[in-house]
């Protein structure tokens, strides 16, 4: 009887864990899983980028411009739009036929400064999803948690009205991060942790004043670095490590930028370093080390390249960057130098990695397969997918790849050529 007993249940674990291995691939935060644009344990890619083996299942067209990256949920993709310069929209829709689900929306409209009117006053923050909500950021400075089943609202919070800081130039920019049993965002002039069943605010640190220099381009990211887990955090003028449970700015220094463009995603590199460069800056590497009861930062190295939009990947000791020359390269991280820098491409590039294989999407719709190699740029190939711009990142999970055009949404899948 217990030999029995112990075979039914194997025979059950076993096949909840076939169920398991089958769920579908998800994306469900700005740059992926981490948040540093890798994948880990995926499937290689095929070996080239061609219509024969990437195909377009279904797109949505004139949804409204955005540059919110989509969220790939199990059995749906959510987007957002901002529509006739009036209303924020978050629409989500079956992930196999693009099919509406639902539709929710709310009053949110401004102008950015007259100097960054050819890039759109459209929503720009990347959502985050739980698994049961929606952490959806809005221009005005605004974070709304949808019901992700049904889009119903669950709450609500005006940091511009709670907080009474000012409305950000730029609006709200950086893309939430849910951690556990709470969200942590750049806004109402700071960096802030909320309960995420409530929207409660549970502390407020990094007060940068608000006004031209009051809206935080970049997005936090956690995890366990130099020690201990922390919140790595870039603002509009500096970088900090702050504790997760009580906001203590464990560590921070001054990032050079023109008008505070920080915009990477603070990324680290070994157990203690971070990647950093910026529009008007320098691209630099800095070292947090614990001393005592403090943090010690160094600059390991400083190297005059600049970065601007795009966020870089890491691989192995090697990052790949996209710059504000428009140009790619390849910087050696332990030795502090640029090896090779390519021909001028697009403004901006949304990248993801997937081992030494780098999918690169640009702001005039054109894909680039590139294999990482730190001797040479290796282009392998390149594919036109949208006519219309594409500032939202990349979104991928297993086979599938969504891509948010300026007024469309497509999910694309890999697939093997006909023999």
């Amino acid at each position: 009887m217990v030999a029995k007993f112990s075979w039914i249940v194997l025979l059950a674990l076993s096949h909840a864990g076939m169920l398991r291995s089958e769920e579908p691939a998800v994306w469900t935060q700005w740059r992926g899983p981490a948040r540093d644009g890798i994948l880990r344990n995926a499937a290689p890619w095929p070996k080239e980028l061609s219509e024969a083996n990437f195909k377009k299942v279904w797109s949505i067209a004139d949804l409204g411009p955005s540059y919110s990256g989509p969220i790939i949920a199990q059995d749906r993709i959510f987007t957002t739009a901002t529509v006739k310069g009036a209303t924020e929209v978050v629409t989500a829709h079956d992930r196999a036929t693009g099919k509406e689900l639902w539709k929710a929306e709310w009053p949110g409209a401004m102008s950015v400064p007259f100097f960054a009117w050819s890039n759109g006053s459209w929503i720009r923050a990347t959502p985050a999803y739980d698994g049961e909500s929606l952490y959806v950021a809005g221009m005005r400075d605004v974070l709304v948690c949808l019901e992700a089943a049904t889009g119903k609202e669950r709450w609500r919070v005006d940091f511009v009205k709670e907080l009474k800081s000012p409305l950000p130039s730029f609006g709200f920019v950086s893309s939430p991060l849910v951690a556990g049993d709470h969200v942590y965002v750049q806004a109402g002039s700071g960096f802030i942790k909320l309960e995420k069943a409530t929207g409660k605010i549970v502390w407020r640190v990094l007060d940068d004043g608000g006004g031209m220099y009051g809206s935080a381009f970049s997005s936090p990211v956690l995890k366990k670095f130099a020690g201990q887990e922390q919140l790595l955090v870039q603002t509009r003028m500096k970088l900090a490590g702050v504790d997760p449970e009580t906001g203590k700015v464990y560590w921070s220094a001054p990032v050079e930028a023109e008008r505070g463009m920080n915009i990477f995603t603070p990324t680290s590199y070994g157990e203690d370093s971070l990647l950093t460069s910026a529009y008007g800056g320098r691209t630099e590497l800095r070292k947090i080390t614990p001393e005592s009861m403090e943090y010690r930062v160094q600059v390991a190295w400083s190297e005059k390249s600049q970065g601007y939009m795009s966020s870089p990947v890491i691989i192995g000791k090697h990052a790949y960057m996209h710059l504000k020359n428009q140009r790619f390269c390849c910087v050696d991280l332990e030795a502090g130098k640029t090896i090779w820098t390519t021909k001028p491409y697009g403004k901006y590039w949304s990248m993801v990695a997937n081992g030494d294989q780098i999918l690169a999407l640009d702001q005039e719709g054109e894909l680039f397969l590139i294999r990482a190699n730190p001797e040479k740029f290796e282009l392998v190939s390149q594919l036109r997918v949208s006519k219309d711009p594409c500032w939202a990142h990349l979104a991928i999970a297993g086979k599938e790849i969504v891509i948010r055009e300026q007024n469309a949404l497509a999910l694309w899948k890999w697939e093997e050529p006909a023999k």
